[in-house]
């Protein structure tokens, strides 16, 4: 009986760690894309409008599911007022007027949509396509890293300037609260603006850790499917699907943590201006921010950064991949228990980053997954990564590095209806040693 009991204390201690061992990417007992989220929304018929939302929302406000709305021009909710939004309700964002959904600072969004019945913001076009409208932010009241407020102002099409006050953003308080973002998608958003590049799809600029943002899938992006400036966010759950643009991106002292999500690229649709999955910046140039103030600092778990790429060396010559992480000077990002898959290379760190202890103790990879990257980590316009590898590589952060293609990597990549992009458990084969034939050209 005792040989018995010992031989179950081994099994159960051999299974655990080989589970844990596995536990990396997203994560979760069951598939949780299933049900609320859609990889082919240009096939999906959400009904006419029934309703019309324009102009300021100055009171609480509520939208139904029995209705269907059409998002015209640019529409601000102002007056500390509440926008609730039930679940299964769809909001469709008028082409021509190149629609907006903004939530000022002191206003508030629920939209707590269930698994079975999620909300949609979504193209009414017959042909839908990324950029037809364009798209949510959401204003706060939580720090940033610039000197004083800032303002989205310039984002807008021909705004009315009785809106300029609507468009602030940033104080002092931590704990702001925006309200709640829950099983909602958002397809086909991110408008050109002139002279300025692109929309992105969800704003979120200085959001308060009160503020709930989880189970959120950005698909057919123009511009950053998820931007993030400043504020101090919790992010769980996030799906970003065939974006032109960066899937996360943090600038502006972001306090964010973002856990179990997902990046799903394909190298037909990025912009020709290059897009990662994650791109962590402290500002875009140094005289817009104040240094006594907290730079940014991302604390990611549990991701899975993919490119569906089924010809890998051809798009890479072609000049369609680009790599899935690139860390900005005086960010910081500690990464762990996450996958990187099929990019060129999987990490760029700005040339102005020293390798040096100082700076590589604030850009932290551990529990990794590597999985058939053009290289690994780099640091910008410099081939010679060894220092890098080297201090990466050490088997004191658990880091494994593999070339597996995805369908070998993942559990079900080829469903188009539902798949399944959590690790094959137990049928990897994974080294803490660095691949000796990948090499950046």
């Amino acid at each position: 009986m005792k040989n018995f009991t010992q031989i179950i204390w081994i099994f159960l201690f051999v299974f655990a760690n080989v589970y844990s061992q596995q536990e990396k990417g997203i994560i979760g007992e069951n598939n949780w894309l299933r049900n609320w989220t859609e990889f082919d929304p240009s096939q999906q018929e959400y009904g006419e409008p029934t309703q019309i939302l324009t102009g300021k929302i100055t009171e609480d406000t509520t939208l139904y599911k029995r209705d269907v709305y059409l998002l015209l021009g640019n529409v601000f909710v102002t007056n500390n007022a509440t926008l609730t939004i039930e679940p299964g309700t769809i909001i469709i964002g008028d082409f021509d007027s190149k629609a907006t959904l903004t939530i000022t600072k002191g206003a508030s969004i629920i939209a707590n949509g269930l698994e079975t019945d999620p909300i949609v913001f979504t193209s009414k076009r017959s042909v839908k396509r990324a950029g037809d409208w364009g798209g949510l932010v959401i204003l706060g009241d939580a720090p940033t890293s610039k000197f004083g407020n800032g303002s989205v102002a310039k984002l807008y099409h021909n705004l009315d300037p009785t809106y300029y006050a609507d468009t602030n953003y940033g104080g002092d308080s931590i704990s702001d609260s925006s309200g709640v973002l829950k099983f909602v998608r958002i397809e086909y958003a991110g408008k050109r603006i002139k002279n300025s590049g692109y929309f992105n799809s969800l704003l979120l600029a200085s959001i308060g850790n009160q503020t709930v943002l989880e189970n959120v899938m950005i698909s057919n992006s123009a511009g950053d499917s998820f931007k993030i400036w400043g504020g101090n966010l919790n992010l769980k759950k996030l799906v970003s699907y065939k974006s032109s643009g960066n899937d996360f991106k943090f600038n502006y002292g972001a306090q964010s943590q973002i856990e179990n999500s997902i990046a799903i690229r394909t190298p037909y649709t990025s912009s020709s201006d290059g897009a990662r999955c994650m791109q962590i910046l402290a500002y875009n140039n140094e005289e817009e921010v104040d240094f006594s103030k907290k730079g940014t600092l991302i604390v990611a778990k549990n991701l899975t950064l993919i490119n569906t790429s089924n010809d890998l060396t051809s798009h890479i010559k072609q000049g369609l991949i680009d790599e899935a992480v690139y860390v900005g000077a005086n960010a910081s990002l500690d990464m762990n228990k996450s996958v990187i898959s099929g990019f060129n290379p999987a990490v760029i760190f700005e040339d102005k980053i020293r390798v040096n202890q100082e700076s590589l103790e604030k850009i932290k990879f551990t529990d990794m997954y590597f999985n058939n990257c053009n290289g690994n980590i780099f640091v910008e316009n410099n081939k010679n990564n060894e220092d890098l590898e080297n201090w990466y590589g050490n088997a004191a952060f658990f880091n494994v590095y593999s070339k597996g293609s995805n369908t070998e990597t993942f559990i079900d990549t080829d469903n188009s209806r539902r798949p399944d992009y959590r690790l094959r458990i137990n049928k990897i084969i994974a080294s803490n040693e660095v691949d000796p034939d990948i090499k950046v050209d």
